[in-house]
Formats: structure tokens, C-alpha cells, sequence
């Protein structure tokens, strides 16, 4: 007869879970939250798609079926095949430890070039001026200038917002890369006035036992006081207390992404604004704009955080607007064919 002792051992020498690996290789790796749930999302969407067949058991007709199922039955789009790919990747690389060519030689749907919606400068002030929530107004007005994306300006740490010297410092962008950017003017009171309530917030939950927040990769280890600092808190936290689902502590979160976006939705309804507008739009508008007004390609790109300037380019479709609009054949036409009916007169 087995023993409950043993029985308990067995269980605890039990090789982890496939999920569990590939989480762990993730965090290993340092790869972001939303990617974590991403690619564990698509991994388990292709073993069920499989009837639950372990992914070492399969290969490249199974990796094509189910891309093409993303593709032809669900019509997904290319960037979302994409993703779903290199998870699969990811899964078959670092977690299983195969090295499959044909990997590199499944068909990858085409990405289409669209240009980016971009608002004018009035268009930008009536969604703005359309949100009545001041603190989303304020993460709104940041994000248009500054140029931002909205997880950056989220998880942005007090320390590394500098209002005196009119300097954010973006940690961990995409990419993994650091940049600077910069705080408009007009906003320097409103984010003196948020960190002063960052610092109220931060006081009482430190008088209530709590107070820690999460730090990147491994530094809490090294670092055990640090997550209690204020210079590690979020510029916008959240109104209540979460449990970090990374740590599972009850912690102080920074606001919800949603929220933010749902802001913006409404906000664009209630403008009256016929294009479709995103959070993402105020970072593409503030590219536009620093190129309308005159700066060069080179600056817009560092402020952005390209990596190639080639991704920057894409906002010089603004030459076709504003006083360097190309000037058309037809307006050109037009206008020679009035000077000669003029020149004609008597």
C-alpha cells in the first residue's frame, strides 16, 4: 500500500505543465505582461485546435492548418497571424528546445502599408476638450505631447518624470530600448499637482501596511525596499488596490489601459469626428504636427523611439498638407486659364 507521503512526493516530482514552461521561459526571457498573455493565448488555442495533441507530436502541416484557419475561417488580420506564429515559434525554439528550418518557411500573411490616422490641430482640441473625466484628460494630453504610447505613459514611475527640466524618461519602450521625450509646458502644473496626490496615495498606504509596487525583472530580489519607494510608484495609479497577477501581492496598479481607451472612443463620438480614432492616434498626430511645424526627421524619430528612421518616414505624407502642399496639375491649370481670361479683358 502507497503511502499519502508518497503519493505527495510523486505529485511535487511531477514535471511542470506545458503552459507552466512556456510562462516561465517568458518571464526568464523578460518578455512584457501582455505578451506573456498573448503568446499563452495562441499556444492553447493551437494544442485545442489539434484535439489536445502535444505540440512536440506535431509539425509543419499542423503549424500551416492552423494559420490558415486564422486566415481563411476566422479572417484574422496579418499582424495577428504574425503574432500567433511567433508564438509558435517562441513554444517550439525556447520551451521545447527543437530547432524545425520549416519554421522560417511557413507562408506569413502579407502586412499591408496603410498610412496612420492623423488629426489636425482642431480635431485634436475637440477630442480632447470632449473628455470630462480630468484625470483621462490629462493622460490624454500627455500622450498627444509627448508622443507616448499609452503603456508608456502608464507605467511611467515618478523618478522618471522630471516637470522641472521638462524631461520623461521612457524605460523598457518597445523593443526593450530607453528614450527620452518631452513634458509640454502647459502641462507642468496639472503633473506637479498629480505626483503631490502620487505622494498622498502613497503615505496612506504605507500607513495601512502596503505600498509596494511592482519593479522590473529581477530587482526586488536585489533590492528588497525598493518596491516601497516613491520614486518607484506610478505617476497614474490606479483608485484601488489589485492583486498583481505576475506576484500575486495585493498591490497598487496604474490605471486601466481600458479605461483610457474608452475615453477616447467616447470622446470621438461626442467631437463628431468621422475618422476612426484610437489612443494611438495622438502619438501619430504629435509626429505629423512636429513635421508640419518644422522639425527634422531625425528628432521626430528619436523622440518616437524608431529604431529606423524608415518607420518615420511614414509621416511625411504631410507635404501634401498645409503651406509645403504639393500644389496639384489641376489647381495649376485652373489657375493659368483665369490669368489668360484676365489678360484677355480690354
Amino acid at each position: 500500500m502507497v503511502s499519502n507521503n508518497s503519493s505527495v512526493a510523486d505529485a511535487s516530482a511531477a514535471p511542470p505543465r506545458l503552459l507552466d514552461r512556456v510562462r516561465g521561459r517568458l518571464r526568464l526571457k523578460h518578455y512584457s505582461p501582455r505578451t506573456e498573455t498573448a503568446y499563452l493565448g495562441w499556444i492553447r488555442r493551437y494544442i485545442l485546435f489539434h484535439g489536445k495533441r502535444h505540440p512536440a507530436g506535431m509539425g509543419k502541416p499542423q503549424v500551416e492548418a492552423f494559420l490558415t484557419s486564422l486566415a481563411v475561417e476566422r479572417k484574422v488580420a496579418a499582424s495577428t497571424q504574425a503574432q500567433a506564429l511567433s508564438a509558435l515559434l517562441f513554444l517550439y525554439r525556447e520551451v521545447l528546445g527543437v530547432e524545425l528550418p520549416w519554421l522560417d518557411e511557413v507562408t506569413r500573411a502579407k502586412q499591408p502599408s496603410r498610412l496612420p490616422t492623423v488629426l489636425t490641430r482642431a480635431e485634436t482640441a475637440a477630442l480632447l476638450g470632449q473628455v470630462a473625466d480630468s484625470e483621462c484628460q490629462l493622460i490624454l494630453r500627455l500622450l498627444y505631447g509627448s508622443g507616448m504610447r499609452l503603456l508608456e505613459c502608464l507605467q511611467l514611475r515618478v523618478k522618471d518624470l522630471d516637470v522641472a527640466r521638462r524631461e520623461i524618461v521612457v524605460r523598457s519602450g518597445k523593443g526593450g530600448k530607453d528614450r527620452m521625450t518631452m513634458v509640454p509646458a502647459r502641462l507642468a502644473a496639472a503633473l506637479q499637482a498629480q505626483i503631490a496626490h502620487v505622494r498622498a496615495l502613497h503615505e496612506a498606504d504605507r500607513v495601512a501596511g502596503r505600498g509596494d509596487v511592482c519593479l522590473p525583472d529581477d530587482m526586488a530580489l536585489a533590492q528588497p525596499r525598493a518596491p516601497f519607494g516613491f520614486g518607484w510608484q506610478y505617476v497614474f495609479p490606479a483608485a484601488a488596490l489589485s492583486v498583481d497577477p505576475q506576484s500575486g501581492r495585493l498591490r497598487r496598479r496604474h490605471v486601466c489601459a481600458k479605461r483610457i481607451q474608452r475615453a477616447v472612443g467616447k470622446a470621438a463620438h461626442d467631437a463628431g469626428l468621422a475618422k476612426p480614432v484610437s489612443v494611438h492616434t495622438l502619438r501619430h498626430s504629435f509626429a505629423t504636427h512636429l513635421i508640419e511645424s518644422g522639425y527634422d526627421i531625425r528628432t521626430v524619430q528619436e523622440l518616437l523611439g524608431h529604431s529606423d528612421v524608415s518607420t518615420t518616414l511614414i509621416y511625411c505624407h504631410v507635404l501634401n498638407s498645409g503651406e509645403r502642399a504639393v500644389l496639384s496639375p489641376l489647381d495649376g491649370l485652373l489657375d493659368s486659364r483665369m490669368i489668360s481670361r484676365r489678360s484677355t479683358k480690354p
